[in-house]
């Protein structure tokens, strides 16, 4: 028998993640939940260093359009130029630091301070200034204009940027989730976030939701009520047989992929979809089948995925497609945001199909995301008992790594490549 010995420790994460694939072993030490010294190291080593997402560029279509978020702590401003070109830049004034926009989203030409009305264009220069000569007329305003994250990119619509100056171009951090978003893009010509967002907190480590997010274990017993639902109103269940895939793609990215009973909007037509609908999602499975290979198409079609754009990126393609971030403020506090994707011009009858069914599995009010909140929840209460019980099991499947074999989306390959990037980005500082 495998003696299992205690990692020695010398910083706040050291030793964290206990990785044994030969002898069939993974565990993570739940200090990595509830210390907030960890919390602190993280923001560093993992936010201060990673692509993040920002938006979509359809929910700024038009010149002026903007949006202000959340990133990585920071406040920011996704606002399209009047020359149509898609920026992000710091909501700071470069004045004092005040926030700069102080709403969610609108349409403008250019904002001004509320502190000492600095004024700026949306293409982020400083355009006007009281007193201005005041200043001197050494004073080069062109040297005050917005500042920006060091690395702003789009990828098919979805806009990243980063922190850190030296991290590789967006493509490459992506790699092997370039197809999966792919997959999402490739759904339409042009897809487009709805209006209106959901934004909700969880009493719960981060990282818990993210592996909430790729585990396909707990599907049946958590979601039992959604599934029985299903049964009544549909008369159709997940089918635990039907095949299943977990993939590690390569930095701490993951997908798992299945086959569900519910309709897909994308080209994959249930009787809940209603009769009248049913014409216009077999001419999208044509169209797919036009304008990919047969199988691509069928990918696109029919199969629902969950992908994880480490460190906190994850997009539901499944009866809809939902795109979410997941931010934490503390060790022990997390704050989910929420948009759903859809293809654009669709019928108004499918438009409605899609949004009451991610509202009643993803929605926060839902009957799905309640159990999975409550499940972290639980988890986060649970390790007040850390002391005690130190250490949490991740290693469902972990034997297919040395044979070869096809991992499940019940295996745990997809959270062991989550937590192995983590570890090897908290060790490399």
């Amino acid at each position: 028998m495998t003696e299992l010995l205690e990692p020695a420790a010398t910083t706040p994460t050291a030793g964290l993640v206990d990785d044994r694939p030969t002898d069939g072993f993974f565990r993570v030490n739940r200090a990595a939940m509830v210390d907030e010294a960890v919390f602190a190291e993280e923001q560093q080593a993992v936010f201060d260093r990673c692509w993040l997402y920002v938006g979509h560029t359809s929910e700024i279509a038009a010149p002026g359009d903007f949006r202000t978020r959340t990133v990585a702590g920071r406040p920011l401003i996704l606002w399209r130029g009047t020359d149509g070109e898609v920026r992000v830049f710091l909501n700071a004034c470069r004045h004092r630091g005040a926030q700069l926009c102080r709403v969610p989203d609108g349409n403008a030409r250019g904002m001004s301070c509320f502190y000492h009305a600095w004024t700026y264009a949306n293409d982020g220069r400083l355009t006007g200034l009281p007193d201005a000569d005041g200043y001197g007329p050494g004073f080069d305003r062109s040297r005050f204009g917005l500042s920006s994250p060091p690395r702003v990119a789009v990828y098919r619509d979805f806009v990243f940027c980063c922190f850190d100056p030296d991290a590789v171009d967006l493509p490459t951090y992506l790699g092997e989730a370039r197809e999966y978003l792919d997959l999402v893009a490739d759904q339409s010509p042009e897809m487009e976030v709805v209006d209106g967002m959901h934004e909700y907190s969880m009493e719960a480590n981060w990282k818990l939701f993210v592996e909430n997010s790729l585990d396909g274990y707990h599907l049946i017993p958590l979601h039992r009520t959604y599934f029985d639902y299903l049964k009544s109103t549909e008369d159709s269940y997940l089918d635990p047989r039907r095949p299943t895939e977990a993939r590690d793609l390569g930095d701490g990215h993951a997908v798992i992929t299945v086959e569900g009973p519910w309709a897909r909007p994308v080209a994959r037509w249930t009787p809940s979809m209603g009769e009248e609908n049913h014409a216009y999602v077999e001419a999208r499975r044509t169209e797919l089948e036009e304008r990919f290979d047969t199988d691509r198409a069928r990918r696109i079609a029919t199969t629902d995925r969950n992908l994880l754009v480490f460190p906190n990126l994850v997009i539901n393609d499944i009866m809809g497609v939902v795109i979410r971030t997941i931010t934490p403020t503390s060790a022990g506090r997390t704050v989910i945001a929420q948009w759903t994707l859809a293809t654009k011009g669709e019928p108004e009858s499918v438009r409605a199909r899609r949004l009451d069914s991610y509202v009643t599995f993803q929605g926060p009010g839902g009957l799905a995301t309640p159990d999975d909140m409550e499940a972290c929840e639980s988890c986060q209460e649970g390790f007040a008992a850390a002391a005690e019980s130190p250490w949490s099991d991740i290693s469902r499947g972990i034997h297919k790594e040395a044979t070869g074999e096809p991992f499940t989306a019940a295996d745990e390959i997809q959270q062991r490549a989550f937590w192995r990037r983590w570890r090897d980005l908290l060790g490399s500082r």
